[in-house]
């Protein structure tokens, strides 16, 4: 048995050996070869044959004999000649002007060789010998290697029309469209056909491109679809401005044609122009704006060689600050979360990827101020992003007292561990359910915003020493432990709060709940029909984050201008569509109705917070709104004390200290149970 394994194994690398020095593309360049050789043999012998009549008879013998003793050497040298401008390693099927020119310039050269050769050293042959044998000999030579790719696009024309073949409309008569056009006709994996062509450019309208007819712009795109009876649809306009992209793919989407888009300039730049490299639309190609560039050379450099600590560094924005602070070669980087599953994946990721950070993961929550003070006094962090939170806002809003013990409580706790340990820059993680709030959730992100801007405006005032530490256990964590009062001074801890909305791809985003509706088959569930909301990219959020860090004067509340908002309804439609299914139709749409503290659409700013320039033209600061600070940090005491007793009076509470909170009527506590309105 053994001996049979090794006699087949000993057959396999043979025959592997043997497909490595005779393939198959060897056997096409001989049966190549032998065709020229031929070809040349003929090319020259009509041309002489036609030179007296096509009457074999009547050609002299004087010509006959010079032929038939120089024509099978001038064949084996073009043979020689041919390999030599690489003619034989061709794929033909993918034959373009380049191989045609070479075709040529060989042909040409091989002709005038075979002219000067022939007169000089044998006879002079009759004039239209050397015209013709050289015109028919180049015919002869490009029709072998040009027939099977106009086979193959004869074939791609006229095939019927029958229910796997995908017609395909082009949206895009540039370069880029053209090398998709012709990728699809010559490919043997895919039965797709263009059949039509979209471009915005009226001068390209009622012409052809490869034979087929570019039928007009943008808005001939509904008609067409119907007339050419498109299932498909390619977007083939890698330098589209988002802007573009996204009107014309909303148009694109009226229709039941499944979307594919080349992923951009990159890809066309590296000549990756195939069928293959099409993508999905992605529904950030839907958001309409542009990618937030920014030049995080000054983030990084304020970066490099410090200690960075993120709360929630498990999270999803979390975890990207970690992937772009580790790059970029911080002294340490400590990351802090109370999910250990969260922590231990991104611990893993960032020791595959950067063996020699020296990275600290520790578990915690930020509502311990024992834990978070021993943190700061061991590691000193220099800078922190604040990311941990609870979110979701209708978890929330049946545990509101949860929201403001780990959101505002935990934000203090960090803050004040912050500023007594030396930190340079805290940088707070916000959102824009803190304008108007009408959720527990989004009045417990106000209150944080309120608690750096409390923080910053004591620091700057010198007084430091009046905000009061709260939740202190029997004074392990008290920071005046000598009693002398000099850790408050020369506090120079900068404090800021970044607001921002809907991050595509977070964990509880919605886009990923609509997606596994749409694979299980279930009804997507949409709250209301008119529902908007604003949405970002994850790296976007984070480096509006880090951009805080480096603009920071202390007190900003930094804000995104995020574009246009988008319809959740619209977005629901829309991953139906993408996934190949008809709206109402393969997949229903269910409205649910608002859900606890849910409003139809997010603010980016409260009316009364003006709006400043900043060297990014997409990033704003928000003028911060007054209030007395010092009647702000002393509610705190008690708003801390009735969250962990666990009061359902929690909404009046901070009703009372958030004025712009209106909680929304289906909140589940009637504020008539104490508290003020607040206009109302």
């Amino acid at each position: 048995m053994q001996n049979m394994g090794e006699a087949k194994a000993k057959a396999s690398i043979k025959k592997q050996i043997g497909r490595g020095l005779f393939q198959h593309w060897h056997t096409i360049s001989f049966l190549m070869a032998m065709y020229d050789i031929v070809a040349i043999h003929i090319a020259y012998f009509l041309a002489l044959w036609g030179r007296f009549d096509f009457v074999f008879s009547k050609i002299p013998a004087e010509y006959i004999v010079p032929y038939k003793y120089t024509i099978t050497a001038y064949a084996l040298m073009s043979v020689i000649v041919l390999w030599q401008f690489r003619l034989y390693k061709v794929i033909w099927r993918f034959a373009s002007y380049t191989e045609l020119v070479r075709t040529f310039e060989a042909s040409l050269l091989l002709s005038c060789l075979y002219t000067v050769g022939i007169t000089a050293f044998v006879k002079r042959m009759p004039l239209t010998f050397y015209f013709f044998g050289a015109l028919i000999q180049f015919i002869f030579l490009i029709s072998a290697r040009f027939s099977y790719r106009f086979y193959l696009l004869l074939k791609a024309r006229y095939q019927p029309d029958d229910a796997e073949t995908g017609r395909v409309m082009l949206i895009g008569g540039g370069n880029a469209g053209q090398m998709i056009l012709r990728d699809l006709n010559s490919s043997k994996e895919t039965n797709d056909k263009v059949v039509c062509i979209i471009d915005d450019n009226p001068n390209k309208w009622s012409r052809y491109i490869d034979g087929v007819p570019v039928v007009g712009g943008r808005d001939d795109i509904l008609a067409n679809v119907e007339k050419y009876r498109v299932n498909k649809i390619f977007l083939a306009i890698p330098s589209a401005s988002a802007q573009n992209k996204r009107d014309i793919l909303s148009i694109c989407s009226e229709t039941d044609c499944q979307l594919k888009q080349l992923p951009g300039m990159y890809q066309f730049v590296l000549g990756q122009v195939t069928v293959s490299a099409m993508k999905n639309i992605s529904i950030e190609d839907l958001l309409g704006r542009e990618q937030i560039k920014t030049d995080l050379k000054e983030v990084y450099d304020f970066l490099n060689g410090k200690t960075v600590l993120v709360t929630g560094g498990g999270g999803s924005i979390g975890s990207e600050l970690c992937r772009q602070i580790a790059g970029h070669s911080p002294k340490m980087l400590i990351i802090f979360d109370v999910y250990e599953n969260n922590a231990y994946e991104i611990q893993l990721e960032l020791k595959e990827k950067y063996p020699t950070l020296d990275l600290r993961v520790l578990i915690g929550s930020v509502r311990d101020s024992r834990r978070v003070f021993e943190v700061f006094e061991k590691y000193r962090p220099q800078i922190v992003y604040h990311a941990a939170a609870h979110k979701h806002v209708p978890l929330m809003e049946e545990s509101p007292c949860e929201a403001v013990k780990n959101n505002t409580i935990g934000t203090y706790k960090t803050a004040y561990a912050a500023m007594v340990n030396g930190c340079e820059r805290f940088v707070l993680i916000s959102t824009d359910k803190a304008v108007n709030p009408t959720n527990i959730m989004g009045a417990s992100k106000r209150l944080c915003e309120m608690i750096v801007q409390s923080f910053d405006a004591k620091i700057k005032a010198g007084e430091a020493d009046q905000i009061s530490e709260l939740f202190t256990h029997l004074g392990s964590e008290n920071a005046d432990k000598d009693g002398t009062g000099r850790v408050f001074k020369n506090i120079k801890t900068e404090f800021v709060a970044v607001r921002f909305g809907n991050v595509l791809g977070s964990n509880g985003s919605v886009i990923p709940i609509f997606k596994k509706q749409i694979e299980k088959g279930l009804p997507v569930t949409v709250t209301h029909p008119d529902i908007i909301r604003y949405f970002m990219t994850i790296p976007e959020a984070v480096s509006l984050v880090m951009l805080a860090g480096t603009y920071a004067h202390g007190g900003e509340i930094f804000v995104l201008d995020m574009g246009s908002p988008v319809k959740i309804d619209t977005l629901a439609r829309n991953l139906i569509k993408q996934a190949g299914y008809k709206p109402d139709v393969d997949i229903k749409i269910e409205y649910t109705g608002l859900r606890p503290g849910e409003k139809l659409y997010e603010e980016k700013l409260m009316a009364e917070e003006g709006l400043k320039k900043t060297e990014n033209n997409l990033i704003f600061i928000g003028s911060p709104i007054p209030f007395d600070s010092n009647e702000f940090l002393s509610s705190l005491d008690s708003l801390m004390n009735a969250a962990y007793s666990n009061k359902d009076n929690i909404r009046s509470m901070v009703a009372n200290i958030v004025s712009t909170y209106h909680p929304a009527d289906n909140a589940t506590e009637n504020l008539s149970m104490g508290g003020k309105t607040h206009g109302r």
